[in-house]
């Protein structure tokens, strides 16, 4: 990999972002050195999204709705020797280039494999966002378990070899991450992106808190990831095995 050639594929999941996305393709616009390519992987739009995402310069693809189907698809797409999987509403910090562009030289120095991401940053005030944020960053340091609302870079190989995102349609990146983390060490850009708080606006932030870490738990005891996405899409907890 040349100093000067671009090596970064980014790959966004993005459904019905008509205004989150345009900021963030601008973002990205901004790194012409270090982005080699964008691919958007629509999942059945209808607000015209997806047609924006084309107009920026990206390569739009399309795909059942789900993040798990449609970064693995971006993902298997992807040209550059590194992957940068986003969600679309998230907003990059304003020196995510320099971060990122700093990467290849450390993990070379350290000698092994490593994977990174993001801080959370949530937009809005209320003081329990700040202790969602904590949260968040401590579990993502201690547990090796960020998610993928923070970004998650790596280097292709390590996707490969890791078996990829798998098209399940919930708990696709703790599935990706958890078997990440028995082959290199996640570590965080020290950087925050910030993403919308409308889930935890339209939910509450603790009843939101608490919700995910239900569905997180009875994804480790075995409940299938069609049974949580049922449950977290349409607000019922009474299916058999909850």
């Amino acid at each position: 990999m040349s100093a000067q050639d671009p090596w970064l594929s980014v790959v966004i999941a993005s459904r019905n972002e008509r205004r989150a996305l345009p900021p963030l393709l601008a973002q990205l616009g901004s790194a012409p050195d270090l982005v080699r390519e964008v691919l958007v992987v629509d999942g059945g739009s209808d607000d015209g999204s997806g047609q924006l995402a084309g107009l920026a310069g990206a390569a739009l693809l399309r795909s059942e709705p789900g993040r798990g189907c449609q970064l693995a698809l971006g993902a298997r797409e992807a040209r550059g020797p590194w992957l940068l999987l986003l969600h679309a509403d998230v907003r990059l910090p304003t020196d995510w280039a320099q971060r990122i562009r700093a990467v290849p030289q450390r993990q070379g120095q350290d000698q092994a494999l490593g994977a990174w991401y993001f801080d959370l940053g949530i937009a809005g005030a209320h003081p329990g966002l700040r202790l969602v944020e904590l949260g968040v960053a401590l579990r993502s340091r201690w547990r090796q378990l960020p998610y993928g609302d923070q970004g998650l870079l790596l280097p292709l190989s390590l996707y490969r070899a890791s078996g990829g995102m798998r098209p399940l349609p919930l708990m696709e990146d703790l599935d990706l991450v958890q078997r990440l983390r028995r082959l290199a060490q996640l570590r965080s850009l020290g950087a925050a992106v910030r993403v919308d708080p409308r889930r935890w606006r339209q939910g509450g932030i603790w009843r939101t808190t608490l919700d995910n870490a239900r569905l997180r738990r009875q994804w480790r005891r075995g409940v299938p990831a069609a049974t949580l996405a049922r449950r977290y899409y349409g607000g019922s907890w009474n299916d058999p095995g909850a």
